[in-house]
């Protein structure tokens, strides 16, 4: 088992930043692909980033690209989100995931945070 805890959400102004964090324990957190998902109120949960398990390849939604930044920190069993320039159609709970082995197409998280709100402003 996996235990993923997320932090660092709260309310910012539109064009203002945050920074997300995902605890890890339980399992050794490096063998593990982690993800950013997000789900806005009366739509489905979307993909927002993933990085590979020692952090050298990431990939992002096109609707955060250039904006959003993921990156881990493996000796703190740590998964980050960097989120800059927000706006109001970031508006969402955001969940950190988790899926065993290396970064693929098709990946299955089997392990999921509890989800922190974030609400940008306009």
């Amino acid at each position: 088992q996996v235990q993923l805890v997320e932090s660092g959400g709260g309310l910012v102004q539109a064009g203002g930043s945050l920074r997300l964090s995902c605890a890890a324990s339980g399992r050794t957190f490096s063998n593990y692909t982690m993800a950013w998902f997000r789900q806005a109120p009366g739509k489905e949960r979307e993909f927002v980033a993933k990085i590979s398990r020692k952090g050298g390849i990431t990939y992002y939604a096109d609707s955060v690209k250039g904006r959003f930044t993921i990156s881990r920190d493996n000796a703190k069993n740590t998964l980050y989100l960097q989120m800059n320039s927000l706006k109001s159609e970031d508006t969402a709970v955001y969940y950190c995931a988790a899926a065993f082995g290396p970064l693929r197409v098709g990946a299955r998280y089997d392990y999921w945070g509890q989800g922190t709100q974030v609400t940008v402003s306009s």
